[in-house]
């Protein structure tokens, strides 16, 4: 059985990895399992859904992580994403700008990384913490789908949202 496996990106791009490294995706692991391993050439695996920039990323972390347990992220998140992290995975982190965050994040669902997928929400998720719905919508281009009226109505019969909550601590 070959060592090293050959991960075929979207964009036609090859990536040489690790076996044991890249089984962390299950998708990967489970297609290994379907082929066949009897021939002695480096088994080449589509990954049409990634592209290579965002596969090189995967294999960072796979390449960490793969004899390194990544820590359980606490969930709902209570603390800053600094204060439950290891370093490297807020180096990590802290160098994928948003649009790659995102394409980590599809990446990782698809590929079936479960850790990875974990880790790369949570940080969606303290990005977004204490955030206004406009915002959000702008950082991800979400448009309304209501006129201005129907936004005007589920304002008024949603009001009780926008008053002032009792401080009952």
């Amino acid at each position: 059985m070959p060592n090293q496996i050959s991960l075929l990106s979207r964009d036609g791009e090859t990536l040489t990895v690790e076996r044991e490294i890249i089984q962390m995706s299950l998708l990967v692991k489970d297609m290994l399992e379907d082929g066949d391993d009897e021939d002695d050439d480096t088994p080449v695996i589509p990954v049409p859904n990634v592209d290579a920039e965002t596969l090189q990323n995967i294999v960072e972390y796979c390449e960490h992580h793969h004899n390194n347990p990544a820590d359980e992220i606490e969930r709902p998140l209570r603390n800053k994403l600094e204060d439950v992290l290891s370093d490297w995975d807020l180096r990590f982190l802290n160098k994928l700008d948003q649009t790659m965050l995102l394409q980590v994040i599809m990446a990782a669902n698809y590929m079936n990384i479960k850790d990875l997928l974990d880790l790369t929400c949570a940080k969606i998720s303290s990005n977004l913490k204490d955030k206004t719905p406009e915002y959000i919508k702008e950082l991800f281009g979400i448009s309304s789908d209501f006129t201005e009226e129907e936004l005007e109505r589920i304002k008024k019969q949603n009001n009780w949202v926008e008053q002032q909550q009792p401080n009952i601590l």
